[in-house]
């Protein structure tokens, strides 16, 4: 039998590893589920439910394993690492084909989960042999709760975004491996050769699989797309894409489109000028989102602008946009110029925390951010945001919002407008056809009194600013509605953190029909 203190002391350790490779394992599985199945918060709730359930399962079954707890501990572990590092490359690989895609990751998330929740169980009843049951329980269950807790961080902050979905389910396969290899080297006499040889095959597909993991998920992620991919990255927040078609390009972020090439001046246009020419002073210009830099290029385009202030969350997407030859090239090197600070924080946290570097009113804030198709995204279009925004304008400046489409996600786009008037904004809705995304809206939001944001714009001088789509008539028409386009503003509520139902309105747009 093997010494005490060196048995407890394997055993802590392996729990340790344990914990922190499920909790991890967990995540993974919710995050892909999320990314190719859509729906973030309802694919990581039925994962997480799904997984639970099937950890209580696995430890219900342990109760039919009457002997060689030791043997089975180590199947089990080299069972886990080869089915945890299975998963990903080949949920990739069914990805082109929908209907089924569903079936297996929740299958498998079945299946790691049962695996998972057989652990605990074996690990007490084989440490029972060495500690008192009060402390072989506390024991055990600290070791594990601790696993996950640095398990939890390390997912956030190195496994995906520098591991990526492709190598961080290996490392997982290779750290559960390592246990059932520790556990079986520990235990040697008590581990029957059925013990040893799972590790073997554990090691063999891993060997096997780990060349295949990465062409895997680059084929899965071009059958998502039309053009061809010429960059992939997944960042800590998202997956970035983009993909070329003959001179154009797109980007996307999170299999969401961001901009064409093709078309992209008619949005940033619209959403930049307007905005700068209704403003008193242009000197101090604050861009909430935007990281590829295209609204930082039109700001630039005028001449009073002494400071523009980019603050995105993803240091991915402006490191991108300062070095990729395709968009320095369209955004004219706009973050490069010395006017301009990029800052990588979160919109909401920006606003609420002054900093003594920055100014604590803006001339103009120009907020770029991608749509509320998720519950984490829609707070950054609530009545505290824009109230926020509110507090940190100057008493002459303008506030601009992209505020979806008024034709595909009509009730979205109101919902914005009414949520800024109820922040106390004077507001301007407006909307104008960009090919890639159809007819769009964005909304002005001011303190000055409306006839005056619209006798500038009447007055304004575009001729100067080198402007591909809009000129004179143009802006004059985009504050123009169709009846059919407008709706009655008490049919929508306003947006709030305590009351959210912008996403609600987005999911029920056109589009999802």
């Amino acid at each position: 039998m093997v010494h005490p203190v060196s048995a407890r002391r394997v055993i802590k350790l392996c729990v340790f590893f344990t914990g922190l490779a499920g909790i991890v394992t967990e995540y993974t599985l919710s995050t892909v589920a999320s990314y190719l199945l859509g729906d973030t918060i309802f694919q990581w709730a039925l994962t997480i439910s799904f997984f639970l359930f099937a950890m209580g399962m696995g430890s219900r079954w342990t109760r039919y394993i009457d002997k060689d707890e030791t043997t089975w501990f180590v199947i089990v572990e080299s069972g886990l690492s080869l089915a945890v590092a299975s998963a990903i490359p080949v949920a990739y690989g069914m990805a082109p084909w929908p209907n089924r895609l569903p079936w297996f990751l929740y299958g498998w998330t079945l299946l790691i989960g049962a695996l998972i929740g057989m652990e605990i169980p074996l690990v007490v009843r084989i440490n029972s042999l060495y500690e008192q049951l009060a402390l072989n329980l506390s024991n055990i269950l600290e070791k594990d709760y601790l696993g996950a807790l640095l398990g939890g961080l390390f997912f956030a902050f190195l496994g995906l975004p520098y591991l990526g979905m492709a190598r961080l389910p290996f490392l997982l396969g290779i750290l559960n491996l390592a246990v059932a290899f520790a556990f079986a080297i520990t235990f040697r006499n008590e581990v029957k050769k059925t013990g040893f040889f799972a590790i073997i095959l554990g090691l063999f597909a891993l060997v096997v699989l780990y060349p295949l993991a990465r062409p895997i998920e680059i084929w899965s992620e071009q059958k998502r797309y039309i053009d061809k991919i010429i960059y992939f990255e997944q960042s800590r927040y998202q997956k970035i894409v983009m993909t070329q078609w003959y001179d154009y390009f797109w980007l996307y972020l999170d299999g969401h489109v961001q901009f064409s090439s093709l078309d992209e001046y008619r949005y940033h246009e619209c959403l930049v000028h307007p905005a700068m020419l209704a403003s008193t002073s242009v000197e101090n210009v604050l861009v909430l989102g935007g990281g590829d830099g295209l609204a930082v290029r039109e700001i630039l385009k005028h001449r009073g602008v002494k400071r523009v202030v980019l603050v995105d969350i993803d240091p991915a997407v402006t490191r991108l946009a300062k070095t990729h030859p395709l968009l320095v090239d369209l955004n004219h090197g706009s973050l490069k110029n010395p006017k301009v600070g990029v800052v990588n924080d979160d919109a909401a946290h920006f606003i609420r925390t002054p900093k003594p570097e920055y100014p604590l009113l803006w001339n103009v804030i120009i907020v770029d951010l991608p749509d509320p198709r998720k519950p984490s995204l829609e707070r950054l279009y609530s009545l505290e945001f824009y109230q926020g925004c509110k507090n940190r304008l100057s008493r002459d400046g303008i506030m601009v919002t992209q505020a979806t489409s008024p034709v595909f996600t009509s009730k979205a786009f109101w919902c914005i407008e009414k949520t800024m008037r109820k922040a106390g904004f004077n507001t301007l809705p407006y909307h104008a056809y960009v090919p890639t995304f159809g007819d769009w809206g964005w909304v002005m939001g001011t303190m000055l009194p409306l006839d005056i944001v619209k006798k500038r714009l009447s007055t304004a001088d575009l001729s100067r600013l080198s402007l591909r789509y809009l000129n004179k008539e143009l802006l004059q028409s985009i504050f123009l509605f169709s009846p059919a386009d407008m709706i009655d503003s008490s049919t929508v509520e306003v947006h709030s953190d305590f009351d959210p139902v912008l996403y609600r309105y987005y999911q029920e747009g056109k589009w999802f029909d």
